[in-house]
């Protein structure tokens, strides 16, 4: 009988934690969206709605400016109200689509709001973050452009600004020469023509796969001239698609390191000159309380961090902060590499990270989703073979169209092919999902990284004849500072504090101790010493001491103050 007791129990407590273990992988939110496909600008703004009209406790939705199109720049506040105003928590500051075919950003951030409300209240450690940070979200910094690519034909590598029209070429005309779709069939392909002198010839593994012809080449091959994407000559100058859409990049319209557009292309007339980038300026601007940063762009599997350019190097307190951050991201994203904008990828002059960063000293992070090393590729050419496989196998020949001879108005027969937009620099819809989760979970070790004050300790030592001795230790539980060297060095933002006060108190002395040497002397603050300001704030991980002298008694109340982490207050009795 006790056996049998004994046995039901444990099929009682195997099926509980059966039904908590399917309860977790079961969460459902209350809006259904598909991550095995793309959205365009107004499909991700509906889908936006939906969510806020799902969650309303959790998500509120606002414009925050227009584009150079007319287009809502809609921006995202997810904020526990219960825990406090948005503003009195630390902030994570994440966006994406700031180049309008980089598409999969806008996914990514989607999926983080989408997570994040089905996760509150039923994922502890996502509901603790919620409740004691905020996130801002703008899904498409670039709305004019993201609705461009999606709507007319285009490469993976276009259209990457936005659509203000401008003069590339110089000729006093504005986007007078495109690409053109010139089969009509909706894409935007490549264009290649037989050429006894040319360089380039079909693989003998795939004639899908272009290869530079080699000096000791044999046999009977065609060679080839590549020309570009499809398009003709449209104002007669002689030159192919060389003046198309738009013409410059919101990535290199902010502060930082700004230069003209003949030492930065695209860089725009002067820093924050397009409509898009001074309204999130002015968003983040508002916002003191962001302590962190994540940007998404596409491709090649990288997590980046400045200097954009070789005019700046970052304080090493700073640099621990990033190497951690980055590192571990490199395991919560296999493939990805930690990089230094300038000094790994190429130089950046007014990109939007690098302002964040390095003008406002918020640690900052750029994301460049999806690598072809998922495909587990191996040299170059390999790789262009590899790829046209995982095509055949994979996406059943939907990645690449053959070439096709076509008559050119200009250049004769020539041919048409190659590869559609969606692949390269975009993954695969059934891997759109995993790359969404991926760098939403290394945003959220970000976000959680974020500081943490609390007053891990209060001692009242009577001095005599009134006099007391408040010693308090302020602690940093997590990694990034309240606030950075970059932030110091650059006097970004309201100072961090630490005060003392009380109806019946009067200050007499205040400062900071050292808690290694133990006896060292007070370091006094010379005015107002009831007040302690911080003008390098609280290092992450670490715990700052303080002290007063105070004359009087009753209640003594301590509280730490600053924009960047929640503040916190302890009250002590002098008697």
């Amino acid at each position: 009988m006790i056996r049998r007791v004994t046995m039901v129990l444990a099929a009682l407590v195997v099926s509980a934690a059966a039904r908590a273990q399917q309860d977790a992988y079961e969460i459902r939110s209350k809006v259904d969206i598909a991550w095995n496909r793309l959205h365009d600008y107004d499909e991700v703004v509906q889908l936006c709605q939906k969510l806020v009209a799902a969650y309303p406790e959790l998500l509120t939705m606002e414009s925050i400016g227009k584009s150079v199109e007319g287009r809502d720049m809609w921006a995202l506040t997810l904020n526990i109200k219960k825990t406090g105003p948005h503003d009195s928590k630390p902030g994570m500051y994440i966006d994406a689509n700031i180049h309008g075919n980089e598409v999969q950003g806008a996914e990514t951030v989607l999926y983080t709001i989408w997570y994040l409300t089905k996760s509150y209240g039923h994922v502890p450690q996502l509901t603790e973050l919620m409740d004691g940070a905020a996130f801002y979200f703008i899904p498409m910094v670039n709305p004019d452009g993201r609705a461009y690519w999606f709507a007319q034909p285009n490469t993976a590598h276009s259209s990457r600004g936005g659509v203000k029209p401008t003069d590339n070429d110089g000729d006093g005309l504005f986007d007078e020469d495109p690409p053109n779709d010139l089969d009509g069939d909706g894409r935007l392909l490549s264009m290649r023509m037989e050429d006894p002198d040319g360089f380039m010839r079909e693989s003998p593994d795939d004639p899908r796969v272009m290869i530079p012809v080699d000096p000791d080449d044999k046999g009977d091959f065609k060679r080839y001239i590549f020309l570009g994407w499809e398009g003709i000559d449209d104002d007669g100058d002689g030159e192919i698609n060389e003046d198309g859409v738009g013409g410059y990049d919101t990535n290199r319209n902010w502060p930082a390191d700004w230069q003209p557009n003949y030492i930065q292309y695209g860089s725009g007339e002067f820093p924050l000159s397009l409509p898009e980038s001074k309204a999130i300026a002015d968003f983040i601007l508002a916002r003191p309380n962001i302590a962190a940063v994540q940007s998404y762009h596409n491709s090649g599997g990288m997590i980046l961090r400045g200097p954009g350019a070789k005019y700046v190097e970052y304080p090493r307190a700073d640099i621990r902060v990033y190497d951690r951050i980055g590192k571990r991201g490199e395991e919560i994203l296999p493939f990805y590499r930690y990089m230094i904008i300038w000094k790994d990828l190429y130089g950046v002059h007014g990109g939007t990270v690098n302002w964040t960063a390095e003008d406002l000293g918020i640690i900052s992070f750029t994301n460049e989703l999806w690598t072809s090393k998922k495909y587990d590729l191996s040299d170059e050419e390999g790789e262009r073979t590899d790829r046209m496989r995982f095509a055949d196998d994979l996406m059943f020949g939907q990645t690449f169209v053959p070439w096709k001879k076509f008559e050119h108005p200009e250049l004769g027969e020539i041919e048409i092919g190659g590869n559609v937009k969606t692949t390269g620099r975009v993954p695969p819809p059934f891997y759109l999902e995993e790359e969404c989760h991926r760098n939403f979970a290394f945003t959220m070790f970000h976000a959680r990284q974020m500081p943490k004050v609390s007053i891990t300790g209060v001692e009242v030592e009577s001095l005599g004849g009134g006099l007391w001795r408040v010693t308090a230790d302020v602690r940093n539980e997590h990694l990034i500072p309240t606030t950075t060297e970059q932030a110091a060095k650059r006097r970004y933002g309201p100072r961090d504090r630490v005060e003392i006060g009380g109806d019946a108190l009067r200050v007499v002395a205040g400062g900071t101790v050292s808690r290694r040497r133990p006896g060292a002397p007070l370091e006094f603050v010379e005015h107002q010493p009831s007040r302690i300001w911080l003008d390098h704030g609280i290092r992450g991980e670490t715990t700052r001491r303080f002290q007063w002298l105070v004359e009087g008694d009753g209640a003594a109340n301590i509280r730490v103050s600053g924009p960047r982490f929640v503040n916190v207050s302890k009250t002590v009795e002098l008697k």
